[in-house]
């Protein structure tokens, strides 16, 4: 990935997506089929008013993201990306979602022409492992027929 499509797909994660900016998302590589991102704790992303822990949608949702980055970092100019879906994702939360600030990473697992596997985590300041996760991606590229909308 060059450095001008890292900036792109960071402007469309960090600007272009009104959810991913309200959690405060900030993409800090993409490469390789990896991908790392890092976000702060703010009160608006509490589950639980009491402990003042992440809620499990907003842990979900960042390592959702990070997946679908680390995918997407495996295309190439000439087989450009041009529509991405989650199909499956699950996530086991180890521990409560406390810290000030979070950083998930994400891995392809298996990359494949239509569909691609990848493995996330999601860890607080102190390096403490919070939740991991497993998501299957549908990619579209530029030289498959595309089906119209119906």
């Amino acid at each position: 990935m060059t450095p001008e499509q890292f900036k792109l797909m960071r402007d469309i994660i960090e600007e272009s997506i009104p959810f991913n900016k309200e959690l405060g998302l900030e993409l800090l590589e993409a490469q390789d089929g990896k991908a790392r991102l890092a976000f702060d704790f703010k009160k608006s992303l509490v589950g639980n008013f009491v402990s003042q822990v992440l809620h499990g949608g907003v842990i979900a949702s960042a390592m959702d993201v990070v997946g679908a980055c680390a995918v997407m970092s495996t295309f190439s100019n000439e087989r450009p990306l041009i529509g991405m879906g989650t199909v499956d994702i699950r996530v086991d939360y180890l521990r409560p979602g406390s810290g000030t600030r979070f950083f998930s990473t994400g891995e392809v697992i298996r990359p494949g022409r239509m569909l691609s596997s990848t493995r996330m985590e999601l860890y607080n300041q102190d390096d403490q492992l919070l939740a991991i996760g497993t998501a299957i991606y549908r990619a579209s590229r530029k030289d498959e027929p595309q089906t119209p909308n119906l």
